[in-house]
């Protein structure tokens, strides 16, 4: 994996070590030679991963909607910072970017772009790992809810293993480095649906 895709909040929430998560995640990843995709903010974990992974030597890309440039958010010290239209450009260039993608902890927009990153490798626009960083249990009820799909048969046993999760990033991007894509919606036959 060259470059990862980095899904978390631009809010910085009152307990530090959602903050120091997103630092460990930035200097990992850029000690690791793997380049940062993220949403191109200063603020929030977005900003300390980027400054980190920056601090480390790493590459860090940002995409930005151009209506949050214009609200000064941008991290204007990216190694590149793409601006885009929309949110629609963003999370197709963090797809055409990336080898695979991390979600940290995070709020509406972190979710939005996670379960696209799942439902686009269901469909099979891409088959690259979906990474969940289960940090301090943060995701425990999501990871739960997901079985309760699976369980209940609103996902298909072929795509139970797409999101791939761990509480530490270094397991999580050995997991990852050993995805093994499944079989797509696109590839299934009608009696397979």
């Amino acid at each position: 994996m060259k470059r990862l895709a980095v899904y978390c909040g631009s809010a910085t929430p009152a307990d530090p070590a959602y903050i120091e998560t997103a630092r460990h995640v930035g200097r990992t990843l850029a000690a690791q030679g793997i380049g940062v995709v993220y949403g191109g903010g200063r603020l929030g974990l977005m900003g300390a991963v980027a400054d980190a992974a920056l601090d480390a030597g790493g590459e860090v890309i940002g995409v930005i909607p151009q209506a949050l440039v214009g609200v000064e958010v941008a991290h204007r010290g990216c190694t590149d910072l793409r601006i885009v239209a929309n949110m629609h450009e963003r999370k197709a260039l963090f797809t055409d970017l990336s080898d695979g993608f991390v979600t940290l902890p995070g709020g509406v927009g972190t979710m939005d772009e996670l379960w696209e990153a799942v439902s686009w490798a269901q469909l099979g626009y891409h088959e690259k790992p979906v990474g969940l960083l289960n940090a301090a249990g943060f995701y425990d009820h999501l990871i739960a809810f997901n079985r309760h799909m699976i369980d209940t048969g609103f996902i298909r046993p072929a795509h139970a293993r797409i999101i791939v999760q761990a509480e530490t990033i270094e397991t999580l991007l050995v997991a990852m480095a050993a995805y093994q894509p499944h079989e797509t919606i696109f590839r299934m036959k009608a009696a397979q649906l």
